[in-house]
């Protein structure tokens, strides 16, 4: 038996397999006035058949069919009867086990994505759907990673109790806190915030929740079912496959008109089931394999995709395309982009810019994988070491960044740079440069660089400072230690070359109670606190002020290979004190250099300014300096662990 896989192993890497195989025609269903016709690509398959139904679950089928063998392993079927609407599988008999499975091409599907099912999407698209289009690029990209139910689930955010949780809860604008009117919550809290780009934590269909009752469960979705068709447990009726679609659209279309961008974040690297839709078309084909014919287990979820190999490369190509078309995302975020090969990134990102234009979709993700893959041997993966071979256009998240700002995230007492940890001026300014000024760093530019403190995995940004702040470890608690800290982090984040990120929350301390992985812990605990949010307003506004100086430098916005030549100095003044002097010239702006200065220290610390007259930008208390127009000369003092931003005035 290990033999036997061991040789289909190899037979699937093989070129000739690939050459004999590779299929370029479309896959899935297609309805028309016409007909309707149906591809699935089986190459190992002795037979398909193919089972037709009035519903999305239940009942005996309307009829089963036969599919006919074609060339390059295309098995299809076509009628004369328009079936959109019409639920289908399909049977396919591999070495005489037959395997019932949904179509792993499908773009709908009945509830809990067991059956797929015909759709006319042109019926899917709501009002004015073919005008939608994203908002004009911004000075400056700021990502938002948002949980859909995260998002409207708390009670306190005033949304209608049927949007709470779901895709329609994205369109509705003028939410307050408890309907009083005053408070804003929801998305003009967002658009309050200034960020560009809203990355929804996935939103194709994942296994984990079960679609028919998903009011009491909870999951982040890191899970595929069915690639090509949104999750419906989102949506306001899971059992008609087209209701989902529609309500997604119409979520990305009100997103576009509030001003944000939308990114989609995909799983391409492994299957809930190893035995998927993809398995039982095509046994091991779309899987890498270990040495003894087992599943690889780089993901650490029990299987591993084998991008590598043409038409799994073929199915990742067509599925971000499809997203891109059909419902308008804007950017994507791959997890465990480590897990794939740089030349599939490569050229999804050159197929991308050749339809939309250069720059128009972002691309980036995890440069890394839960375990070692066992990829084809001569596979590139495009892990932190392999960055500069891939599109300057692609970036991965910076862990060294995140780890030196506020300590490692294997270990809840580790501490960085504004927890009193042991960081030098050298090791900073790496974070400024977007780890891309020297040879030895793993960025081509900042534009492959995102920048993060906290993301949907491990602790808060906010969990991990109250664990190595506050010995009581009261996270629902407000310590000045912890809130002086956190400003002081977003300082330097929002001060580094690439791209920002944060968590959804992140900006008013967002807490989960200390707890590290939650991505099946109740709503409850994952969902946006909206009374946090202005209890905490303060740090909210901190925020806001980053984000809007951020778009007025351009020595923070610029994220070409020569953006880290601009760092005129770096400097230890004091132990745990850094200063940074960044040239800001671009002909447009009010600032020639950007000082910047970071203090972790417990005691005010007294530091000369360099020559110039500096206007104040940002300091310990306000971001939003930089609207009052003071200037400086001489020295400053520090606060205890504090941030300092001031920019040399161009007109004197």
């Amino acid at each position: 038996m290990v033999m036997d896989l061991l040789k289909q192993k190899y037979w699937f890497d093989s070129p000739e397999f690939e050459t004999e195989f590779h299929c370029d025609l479309p896959l899935g269903s297609f309805p028309s006035p016409s007909g309707t016709l149906f591809h699935l690509w089986a190459p190992t398959a002795q037979a398909v058949t193919l089972s037709l139904y009035r519903e999305g679950t239940g009942e005996d089928a309307i009829r089963t069919v036969p599919l006919v063998r074609q060339e390059k392993g295309l098995w299809s079927y076509e009628t004369e009867e328009n079936l959109d609407g019409v639920y289908y599988d399909y049977q396919v008999t591999v070495l005489g086990e037959t395997y019932q499975t949904a179509d792993p091409y499908a773009r709908a599907c009945g509830v809990n994505g067991a059956r797929s099912m015909v759709i006319d999407l042109k019926r899917t698209d709501p009002d004015g759907w073919e005008q939608d289009t994203p908002p004009a690029h911004t000075p400056e990209t700021v990502i938002y990673e948002l949980h859909v139910k995260d998002f409207s689930w708390d009670p306190a955010g005033g949304f209608p109790s049927e949007d709470r949780g779901r895709y329609t809860a994205l369109c509705r604008t003028g939410t307050t806190l408890n309907n009083d009117g005053l408070h804003t919550t929801g998305i003009n809290y967002i658009k309050r915030l200034g960020v560009t780009h809203i990355q929804l934590m996935p939103i194709y269909d994942f296994a984990t929740v079960d679609e028919s009752c998903p009011d009491g469960q909870y999951n982040w979705g890191y899970d595929p079912l069915n690639y090509n068709i949104p999750e419906g447990s989102y949506s306001s009726d899971p059992y008609h496959g087209e209701v989902r679609i529609k309500e997604l659209k119409q979520a990305v279309a009100a997103l576009h008109r509030q001003g944000f961008r939308v990114i989609m974040d995909v799983v391409y690297n492994h299957t809930y089931h190893l035995k998927s839709w993809l398995w039982r078309t095509v046994p091991w084909y779309y899987y890498r394999q270990n040495s003894d014919g087992t599943a690889a287990n780089g993901s650490g979820c029990g299987s591993e995709l084998a991008s590598e190999r043409s038409m799994c490369a073929q199915y990742i190509l067509d599925s971000i395309l499809y997203w891109a078309e059909e419902y308008h995302i804007d950017g994507f975020r791959f997890d465990l982009m480590g897990l794939m090969d740089v030349d599939l990134l490569n050229r999804i990102q050159h197929t991308l810019d050749e339809k939309y234009g250069r720059g128009e979709k972002l691309l980036y993700g995890e440069p890394w994988g839960a375990a070692g893959p066992s990829a084809r041997p001569g596979t590139v993966l495009c892990s932190k070491n392999h960055m500069k071979l891939l599109s300057s256009q692609i970036a991965a998240f910076c862990d060294s960044t995140r780890d030196a700002v506020k300590g490692s995230l294997f270990n809840e007492n580790d501490r960085g740079f504004v927890n009193g940890g042991h960081i030098s001026a050298g090791y900073v300014t790496a974070c400024v440069t977007g780890w891309s000024r020297r040879e030895s760093d793993p960025f081509f530019a900042p534009s492959q660089n995102i920048n993060y403190l906290s993301c949907h995995d491990d602790w808060t940004l906010w969990d991990k400072l109250v664990f190595t702040l506050n010995p009581a470890k009261k996270f629902q608690c407000r310590p000045w230690k912890v809130l002086r800290a956190n400003r002081l982090a977003a300082a330097i984040a929002f001060s580094c070359q690439g791209y920002p990120f944060l968590l959804a929350g992140e900006e008013f301390g967002r807490t989960k109670n200390g707890i590290k992985n939650t991505y099946r812990s109740p709503a409850e605990l994952n969902q946006l606190d909206w009374k946090r949010a202005w209890e905490n307003h303060r740090l909210v506004n901190y925020y806001r002020g980053l984000i809007a100086l951020r778009k007025k430098l351009v020595c923070l916005q610029d994220k070409s290979f020569m953006a880290p030549k601009r760092i005129v100095s770096s400097v230890d003044l004091a132990p745990g004190c850094v200063g940074i002097t960044i040239d800001n010239r671009d002909g447009n702006s009010n600032w020639n250099k950007l000082l910047l200065l970071f203090h972790t220290g417990n005691q005010e610390q007294t530091v000369p300014l360099p020559s110039g007259t500096w206007q104040v930008l940002a300091d310990d208390t306000s971001s939003f300096r930089w609207r009052e127009h003071h200037v400086m000369t001489g020295s400053v003092t520090l606060p205890p662990v504090s941030a300092f931003i001031a920019g040399q005035l161009s007109n004197l």
